[in-house]
């Protein structure tokens, strides 16, 4: 009920001159997605409310209707316009990316920009005053249309930013030219080249908006800004110092430093072709950059890479579908095991709003969850205020009392079965009808933990990957007694922490760990036939890999790996190499990877010391490591334990880091060739041994 009435509050306060209302807004008129009109002040209100939708996106339809409406203002010009969306979700939020496999040839791309360019380019001539008001999110296709009108004034709470980049693209429709001469060249060229979004107040700092109002203030603002009285913005000195061809390319060198640092150019075209448009053309008159960014848009968005990174976000799109289900929202959390990952989960989860108890035996492991809490706050960037907010949110159970106020508990106990099995002995009486019990096992089938359970409908689980701020995958794990009502409220449960879901089976090492795992071991054989860590790793960071497989095994943990490995040899039926005997000494003398400050590499302030010199990998070192992944990943699809090759695809994107330029393990495999795959594991079973065997799926045996 209240947020029914604060909805109502909120829609009744929103500025819309002449449109009284929103129902008035909606009425028909001459366009689908655009509603024109004046008030008695001769002040043109635009509406961009698109048809059908919950966000405004930048479509072709769209476009074409606002070049019809510039043609209407060129017309019959009134005093001035204010452009608005009355959407809960804000302004707009960029292109319509869906419109994007229908271009098939930089020469379609090219033709399709150049008429959106003339719309724009038409707006923002308008020989009267432009406002852009903006709440909600201005990203993208969306903030360049903004860019075109004289003044942009920002609703408290709104976000701007061109995350284009993320896409394998810069921004496309004049905001490159325009955003580097509205504000300092150089502040607006860092927010495109890192996708990153900026809040109203940074956005106001900067200079991309030139007032931040509340919505009752909109009105007042908007005659100001006709009669003359607010100052436009401008790109200030540094903007003038940089209008010079050398002067850019001094700053341009260090964008090329620090992009290259993040986003290797040969793997991520987008942000070079931005610095090369920027360098050649920033202090240009605007028309020729323009024209510029046109073909070089359309240069990359032909490329693999932003096809596949289009292909990227649509997955995630598809994941968070999944937490689109009705479920009652899970309100309070309890956490077994303060460990690194209980630790975590339970801090991310209060982070998010949920109200968190965290119970553990010794108390310094619940400090010390406490410790790492505040310090994500720091990270984040959250206010004090904020930050005692959420640290409220997480309370410290050395009595394991939340048991029975939670909605959901999770048990994050070390990976031995009995020992999970005793808690699941103490929770399970204590826990509140329709209560979730979820394990956070990486890898024991859930029938084997459920085998003592009085009702083990109630089981499911959800596996979080290391560090769970940073990885946004969640396996949620059903088995044959599971209920589906509680693996819907799982998957909702994914949705509320702002992670994404993959549906797996109950199976060894479920879907992630069985794919990652055979990649780990791969590169232990490789070690211990005497190649240089560093040399393994620097073969799968050239292939895009965020670390290679001895850095990725430090970080995981070098006891998790081991435990997995070995549980995957057990029970399913492969040649997986035993760990070299070395490997199981560190384990023993807790050199576990950087938890411990040394593995197979020295840890020092977090980073692997690795040495910079050493003899290249063989030949054969990529196909070594990345077939055995692909070939699980095939044998899961196989088996059903997960459902399509876009879910897989987006689990190891998501849950591994995965170069997400390549569109995924299955997506990678396709370019390449099943026919190739298959034939490559033969040749390294040949060679190397029959843990290469070829799944029966790449020659079509089998269902995928």
């Amino acid at each position: 009920m209240t947020g029914h009435i604060l909805e109502a509050l909120s829609s009744r306060e929103m500025a819309r001159g002449p449109f009284k209302d929103a129902d008035t807004a909606k009425k028909p008129g001459n366009f689908q997605h655009w509603q024109l009109q004046r008030d008695d002040n001769d002040l043109a209100w635009l509406i961009f409310d698109k048809k059908d939708t919950g966000a405004n996106v930048l479509s072709a339809e769209v476009l074409e209707e606002l070049g019809k409406i510039v043609g209407e203002l060129e017309h019959n010009p009134p005093k001035g316009l204010v452009l608005r969306s009355t959407k809960a979700t804000g302004f707009c939020l960029g292109a319509d990316i869906s419109e994007f496999s229908e271009l098939k040839s930089e020469t379609g791309v090219v033709d399709k920009l150049t008429a959106a360019h003339d719309i724009v380019d038409r707006f923002e001539a308008l020989a009267f005053p432009t406002i852009a008001v903006i709440h909600g999110s201005c990203l993208g296709g969306g903030l360049e249309l903004a860019l075109a009108c004289d003044f942009r004034f920002a609703i408290a709470g709104a976000k701007l930013g061109s995350p284009e980049v993320q896409l394998g693209l810069h921004p496309g429709l004049g905001g490159t030219d325009r955003f580097t001469r509205l504000v300092d060249p150089v502040a607006a060229m860092t927010l495109m080249l890192t996708g990153k979004i900026i809040t109203h107040s940074k956005a106001r700092k900067l200079g991309l908006v030139d007032q931040v109002l509340e919505e009752r203030h909109v009105a007042a603002a908007v005659t100001a800004a006709i009669a003359g009285d607010i100052d436009k913005s401008s790109g200030g000195i540094r903007g003038r110092v940089l209008s010079t061809r050398p002067a850019r390319q001094l700053e341009a060198r260090q964008m090329r430093a620090k992009a290259a640092d993040k986003a290797p150019p040969q793997h991520y075209p987008a942000p070079e072709a931005l610095i090369q448009l920027w360098e050649q053309y920033g202090g240009d008159s605007g028309p020729s950059m323009r024209k510029a960014e046109i073909a070089s848009f359309a240069r990359l968005m032909m490329s693999d890479t932003s096809r596949n990174l289009v292909r990227v976000f649509f997955l995630r799109e598809k994941m968070k579908g999944l937490t689109q289900v009705r479920a009652e929202p899970v309100k309070h959390v309890h956490v077994v095991g303060a460990g690194e990952m209980g630790a975590d989960i339970a801090g991310w989860c209060a982070f998010q709003g949920l109200s968190v108890s965290l119970f553990d035996m010794e108390p310094d492991k619940l400090a010390e969850a406490v410790g790492k809490l505040s310090e994500l706050c720091e990270k984040k960037h959250r206010s004090s205020s904020q930050r005692r907010d959420i640290l409220d949110r997480l309370m410290p159970d050395f009595a394991n009392l939340g048991v029975e106020r939670a909605d959901l508990v999770i048990e994050a106990v070390p990976e031995k079965v009995d020992l999970k099995q005793k808690v699941y002995d103490e929770v399970e009486p204590r826990m509140k009808q329709g209560a979730i019990l979820a394990t956070n096992t990486s890898s024991i089938p859930l029938e084997t933990l459920g085998e003592k359970l009085r009702d083990p409908k109630r089981l499911v689980g959800l596996h979080f990957f290391n560090p769970v701020a940073l990885m946004p995958l969640v396996e949620v794990v059903r088995h044959d007694k599971a209920d589906q009502d509680m693996l819907d409220r799982a998957s909702a449960f994914v949705g509320q922490i702002d992670r994404l879901p993959a549906p797996v089976d109950t199976a060894p090492g479920f879907l992630v760990n069985r794919a990652l795992t055979p990649y780990l071991v791969e590169a232990m054989v490789m070690l211990d036939e005497g190649v240089a860590a560093e040399s393994i790793d620097r073969v799968a960071e050239e292939f895009g890999m965020p670390m290679g497989p001895i850095e990725l095994a430090d970080q995981v943990g070098l006891d998790i790996c081991l435990s997995v490995a070995d549980m995957l040899r057990d029970r399913l039926n492969t040649d997986l190499p035993k760990a070299p005997q070395w490997l199981r000494q560190k384990v023993e003398d807790g050199k576990l990877g950087k938890k411990s400050g040394e593995g197979l590499y020295q840890w020092k302030k977090g980073k692997a010391d690795k040495q910079n010199k050493t003899d290249p990998a063989p030949d054969n070192t990529l196909d070594r490591l990345l077939l055995p992944m692909l070939n699980a990943c095939m044998a899961c699809l196989r088996e059903g334990v997960i459902e399509d090759e876009a879910l897989a695809d987006g689990a190891m994107i998501f849950g591994t880091g995965f170069a997400p330029f390549r569109g995924g393990p299955m997506n990678y495999a396709h370019k390449r060739g099943f026919d190739n795959i298959r034939k490559s594991l033969q040749t390294l079973a040949d060679h190397h041994g029959d843990r290469f065997q070829p799944d029966h799926g790449w020659s079509g045996e089998g269902s995928v």
